[in-house]
């Protein structure tokens, strides 16, 4: 990547930046592109090797369950997704999904679940999973209809989730399930469900235009210890939301990394490319598409930095992050659609950056919120404010 001036923004510090620069150069010596024949075993593979290298020390919060800091650095989660969505978007998606699936321990699980889950994850000695959708209740989190019932020492889980990313391959998953305090996203609660468990089942391997791990979950009479639970009953909503706001300005920095690569891919195509006896890069209709390109991720990755900052200082990011992820992600779409077109027929030729490219992006503009959802969510803030 020629430009990486962004690292010297006050948003970042030092160590940061030595941090990325770190794993740029450990994930070019050790990240293979291209197509994976076997998903699921690529992805395990990279799980280790990210939990080998250290890498996924920085997705665990916590010093002494194996984490980098006591507490999740969200710049540093940051760029370590940009970096590795650069080089592939199936490492990025290794890493975020270690993240993302113990996020509700790290933030919320007791001493006993942190020591039991945290220390394996950061290894990548276990693969985490976090399943909230389900059929019917996606972006309309406090719709989910999958029940926990209370028994004794046990809580029995039915139901189903789906849409579920490591669905399949994880050793565990977070799932959350209505155990019915309160109507609504009050009555919900979180729980660890280890694979093999009786009464959980794949119910189906879902296959999408980017391949990964994902698949529908079924729950019929699964018995659940209740020191499974992930803080109190009928918090669950609290704990998805808050490992959301976690995770969401991530999503960004990912989709950050899928543009500058596009970026990078459509400079190199413009400057090497001879059309009508000059270089492509002449034509002041290429110059005019890749000042546009330039100018939204800046704008993109200085609104990602800005949320992932004030989430390290403290400060609620509800509006911040949902803004970040927006711009991020429809601005990506963008810059790799218009990286595609500079390429010609060869962009859209299988297994080219940017024709991976364009299929890594699309699910990034729905996964987490998708950009409708985003929309309203930076409405509600502002109205809420204005009152």
């Amino acid at each position: 990547m020629a430009d990486k001036s962004y690292l010297d923004w006050p948003f970042l510090a030092p160590r940061h930046a030595e941090l990325e620069r770190a794993l740029d150069a450990w994930a070019g010596a050790n990240i293979v592109e291209g197509q994976h024949g076997d998903v699921d075993a690529a992805c395990r593979q990279l799980v280790a090797q990210l939990g080998a290298a250290g890498w996924l020390r920085h997705a665990v919060g916590g010093e002494q369950w194996g984490g980098q800091d006591d507490a999740i650095d969200t710049r540093a989660l940051c760029l370590i997704r940009e970096t590795l969505a650069r080089h592939s978007g199936l490492a990025d998606f290794a890493f975020a999904m270690q993240g993302l699936g113990s996020g509700a321990i790290s933030l919320f699980g007791s001493a006993a679940q942190r020591a039991a889950y945290l220390p394996r994850v950061a290894s990548g000695a276990a693969i985490a999973a976090f399943a909230l959708s389900e059929p019917q209740a996606g972006s309309d989190v406090a719709a989910l209809a999958c029940a926990a019932v209370r028994e004794g020492d046990h809580y029995v889980l039915d139901g189903e989730k789906t849409w579920i990313s490591n669905g399949g391959i994880a050793d565990f998953y977070v799932v959350f399930a209505r155990t019915g305090e309160q109507p609504g996203a009050r009555g919900i609660s979180a729980f660890i469900v280890d694979a093999g468990l009786p009464g959980f089942e794949i119910a189906e391997r879902i296959n999408v235009i980017a391949p990964h791990p994902l698949a529908r979950l079924r729950f019929t009479g699964c018995r659940v210890p209740a020191s499974a639970r992930i803080g109190e009953a009928g918090q669950g909503f609290k704990v998805a939301m808050a490992t959301l706001d976690v995770f969401r300005t991530s999503v960004a920095a990912a989709a950050l990394g899928f543009a500058r690569r596009a970026l990078d891919e459509a400079l190199a195509r413009a400057t090497g490319r001879q059309l009508f006896g000059q270089a492509l890069a002449d034509f002041q209709l290429t110059q005019a598409r890749l000042a546009q390109m330039a100018t939204g991720i800046d704008a993109a990755a200085l609104l990602t930095y800005r949320a992932a900052w004030q989430r390290d200082q403290g400060r609620n990011v509800t509006k911040e992050a949902a803004m970040a992820k927006l711009t991020a992600t429809e601005t990506a779409q963008q810059v790799i659609d218009g990286a595609v077109q500079l390429f010609g027929g060869l962009g859209v030729v299988s297994e080219q950056p940017v024709e991976r490219l364009y299929r890594e992006i699309r699910a990034l503009r729905i996964y987490e919120g998708a950009t409708e959802v985003q929309q309203l969510i930076i409405a509600r803030e502002l109205l809420r404010a204005a009152h």
